[in-house]
């Protein structure tokens, strides 16, 4: 892995203008970020990212079928225990998931290690299926890059074949977005798109404007009546909502589906590493009301695991909250002192996990963190975010990414 300064296509921002990337800037800073790409070799790639997270996805299913038969671990994951056999009906009828991103630290030498999953509701879709694709075809063709190159991008092929395994021929999709959010509705375009493609109806939707019919149905604000919904909403709110008692009964069929509540959750990183201590690709993570009297040094743990990491542990660790958007809530701790938190303090209220420290390497003044997608139940293409803080946030840029030898 490499990173490599390169010149800017001249006429890219009228280009995303044009095609409705209107969030390339936000907050006034650049988002989409083209002065320079992450070159991977294409070993690295299949060895170290691919097949990683195809098989990191297969041991997170693993873990849901642990946590779904253990109500203390049910409990343990935040869902309120009144939507607890919708999230395990859901697991064991085989509701078909759609798709995630995994956020991966990645240094180019060692393996890929898994920092959190986005299994629900992740965005920057767009902008790794579809734009970064186009900067690569015309970088190649103005000679910024080589003729043979390459990148890791079968995202939004692999959304079409998605859609056609787990939806009958023409079936009508609504996909719904908080309105006034353009990042929100990149994503379910994006994915409508995809479903057209596959042959599907795909209506798009404001969230707020969705509401119960008198028979208990859900329907759009044209009082559609709402077969199947993508939505950009997570579980964990949909679940504190009154709409939520409402899904088992209204015939309403949810993409994602509920168990996925329990992979877009941090509390699923210290039942991945009790079920596979050691894996490579995973840090040491646990319940951090488990740990928090052995980390501040006051004995050790009862609990299975942990006294063989304390030590590295007590050298560095992360402490995140188990639901949390953008880096919100999340510390970092070495040899025992804080040494960066998050600006955003809004979801200090959660239950916290700990998880070691893995610093992201440093290349040319940022810090990138890979982002692998999965679609289905394999990986099929990544993009790439950076920032020159430790806890990589909302002012984070996309990078472009290129597969070169």
């Amino acid at each position: 892995m490499e990173r490599r300064d390169l010149p800017e296509r001249p006429d890219w921002r009228a280009e995303a203008e044009r095609l409705g990337f209107t969030f390339a800037d936000m907050h006034g800073a650049p988002y989409w970020d083209e002065t320079s790409a992450y070159a991977f070799s294409l070993a690295e790639i299949e060895d170290r990212i691919e097949d990683p997270s195809t098989d990191l996805h297969a041991l997170c299913r693993e873990a849901v079928d642990l946590i779904v038969s253990d109500e203390s671990l049910m409990s343990r994951m935040g869902i309120p225990r009144a939507h607890w056999d919708l999230v395990a009906n859901s697991w064991r009828a085989g509701e078909p998931e759609l798709y995630g991103r995994m956020d991966l630290a990645y240094d180019g030498e060692g393996p890929a290690v898994l920092l959190e999953y986005n299994a629900d509701t992740p965005t920057s879709l767009y902008e790794s299926a579809s734009f970064q694709w186009l900067w690569l075809e015309q970088q190649m063709a103005a000679g910024v890059l080589p003729p043979d190159a390459d990148q890791f991008n079968g995202i939004h092929e692999a959304l079409v074949e998605r859609w056609g395994q787990i939806a009958a021929p023409e079936t009508d999709i609504h996909f719904a977005a908080m309105k006034d959010m353009p990042e929100d509705y990149a994503t379910v375009e994006a994915l409508a798109w995809s479903a057209r493609e596959a042959g599907m109806g795909a209506h798009y939707t404001d969230l707020e404007s969705i509401g119960l019919t008198d028979k208990g149905q859900f329907a759009d604000s044209e009082d559609r009546v709402i077969g199947t919904l993508f939505k950009l909403y997570p579980w964990e709110d949909l679940f504190r909502d009154s709409f939520a008692d409402h899904v088992a009964s209204s015939g309403l069929r949810l993409i994602e589906p509920a168990w996925k509540a329990l992979v877009s959750n941090k509390a699923i990183l210290p039942v991945l590493w009790q079920i596979a201590p050691g894996h490579p690709n995973l840090l040491p993570a646990f319940f951090l009301d488990d740990v928090a009297d052995s980390l501040a040094g006051r004995g050790l743990s009862r609990v299975p695991g942990f006294n063989a990491v304390a030590d590295r542990l007590a050298r560095g660790h992360v402490i995140k909250p188990i639901f949390s958007r953008e880096g919100a809530s999340v510390r970092i701790v070495e040899n025992g002192r804080e040494t960066e938190t998050a600006p955003d303090h809004s979801y200090d209220d959660q239950p916290m996990i700990v998880q070691e420290y893995r610093a992201l390497p440093v290349m040319g003044g940022f810090r990138p963190i890979i982002g692998a997608w999965i679609v289905g139940q394999t990986c099929v293409g990544m993009g790439v975010r950076e920032d020159q803080a430790r806890i990589t946030q909302d002012l984070s840029r996309f990078k472009p990414h290129f597969i070169s030898g």
